[in-house]
């Protein structure tokens, strides 16, 4: 399967007459851009804003983050979700790099949303604060689930997802700064000097905890709460396959952004035919019952063997309930004879005492730390807030507080907040971006 993506890199974005890209500018018509979300009638209001690095802006509450794409041959980025059903991974797919389009509540937040800041100390905290950012700032007619702590969030996330396909329709017709190819042949009668190398799979465990629909990751359309875990081509989760969901504190999320461009997927291809003979993924479940959580880690251990690892490489999406299946996971794969390392963040107290995993076992001896997400943040005002700020304090954020008998409230009279890592939007990026890591003493 080859999979060629066609880099184009913004430099700059502008609100202009007409969508088009030229010479590392992207210009976005805002009118015909709102026009185009509007047609979705759950969207009661809606406005767009550019937020690059540097700007003095935050936004919160942010649900999603989204890179600008198109398939040349005029297939849905996101199979199964944007669009009909079809094959993901292979083909020619263009993208807009250095650009997210973000989508944040213009009132309303929960326990899955979270903080982004474009400039200062919060911008370090989060991938996105780095990035040319078109912001989608909405509110909808879900009465439903307005004052629930969990939201599914589903017009806002679709708005987004369809807004990235929109933006990213301009660049058909173009010619990329550089095409990225990603080939990974089957797994079996490989080239003889590859099969001498160290076989290693990529053990991927997706959000699939709520046994409600719309509020997991989506596999080609698919809630991951009803699967079991399964092998994929890389390829086609680079190329959209894998939609975020709406659901775990915030700063352990994996946004769309981060499935399209995992760069734990891309390290592993980069070793490949070198170092390592790149199996391919496994995705796995992240579920609450524990036999589900066992059922899964026998179902992993067993792929892996069939295919003939002799490594893995876990990462799970989230903390707490979800550290069983991670553990889980990575004790049956060293059973197997698998050596298997671990990726994950810490919740460790604001202290940093606390036991880290939910439940540890002495075989999870390679563990990557990708920081601790009760960890204290303390930032100054902003000059501009995109969304509302007091959701991060009001509507229960992961992280925020109402109020404090020491700290006080989360969201303070002059515009500072103090809060726990756990708001940052995909801040722990177990996915592959993290800078963080946990420290000895």
């Amino acid at each position: 399967m080859r999979l060629e993506i066609g880099n184009f890199y913004v430099k700059d974005i502008v609100f202009g007459e007409s969508l088009s890209f030229k010479n590392g500018i992207l210009t976005v018509n805002k009118e015909k851009a709102l026009d185009f979300i509007r047609e979705d009638r759950r969207i009661t209001e809606a406005e767009l804003y550019i937020a690059k690095p540097g700007d003095r802006i935050r936004i919160c509450p942010v649900k999603e983050a989204i890179e600008p794409r198109a398939r040349l041959d005029g297939r849905s980025i996101f199979p199964g979700y944007t669009g009909d059903l079809a094959k993901a991974g292979s083909g020619v797919t263009y993208a807009l790099k250095n650009c997210s389009v973000l989508v944040a509540g213009r009132h309303w937040g929960g326990f899955q949303d979270g903080v982004i800041d474009m400039s200062g100390e919060g911008q370090k905290y989060t991938y996105f604060g780095g990035l040319n950012n078109i912001v989608l700032v909405a509110d909808t007619n879900e009465e439903f689930e307005r004052y629930e702590q969990q939201k599914k969030n589903d017009a806002l996330r679709r708005a987004g997802h369809r807004l990235a396909e929109w933006i990213g329709s301009c660049l058909r017709g173009l010619t990329p700064e550089e095409t990225e190819i990603y080939e990974l042949e089957s797994i079996i009668r490989r080239d003889p000097e590859t099969e001498k190398l160290p076989s290693v799979v990529y053990v991927m465990q997706p959000q699939s905890q709520m046994e409600e629909m719309g509020y997991n990751d989506l596999v080609y359309g698919w809630d991951t709460n009803h699967m079991v875990p399964t092998v994929m081509h890389p390829n086609e989760i680079l190329d959209g396959a894998i939609v975020s969901g709406s659901f775990m504190p915030v700063s352990s999320k994996w946004s769309t952004y981060d499935m399209q461009n995992c760069p734990n997927i891309k390290a592993l291809y980069r070793e490949h035919g070198k170092t390592i003979n790149f199996l391919g993924v496994i995705t796995s479940n992240l579920n609450v019952a524990l036999e589900q959580k066992e059922r899964a880690a026998i179902f992993v251990a067993q792929i892996a063997t069939l295919l003939g690892a002799d490594g893995a490489v876990v990462a799970e999406e989230g903390y707490g309930n979800p550290d069983a299946d991670f553990v889980g996971c990575i004790v049956a794969l060293e059973d197997a004879g698998i050596k298997t390392v671990g990726i994950t963040n810490e919740c460790t107290g604001r202290d940093g005492q606390s036991q880290p995993l939910v439940t540890l076992d002495e075989k999870c001896d390679a563990i990557v730390s990708c920081g601790n997400v009760s960890e204290m943040i303390e930032l100054p005002p902003m000059e501009t807030v995109l969304g509302e700020l007091e959701a991060l304090a009001r509507d229960g954020l992961s992280g925020g507080w109402a109020h404090d008998e020491v700290l006080g409230p989360s969201v303070r009279e002059d515009g500072s907040i103090i809060m726990e890592n756990n708001s940052m939007f995909c801040g722990d990026q177990v996915c592959g971006w993290s800078p963080k890591t946990m420290k000895e003493f």
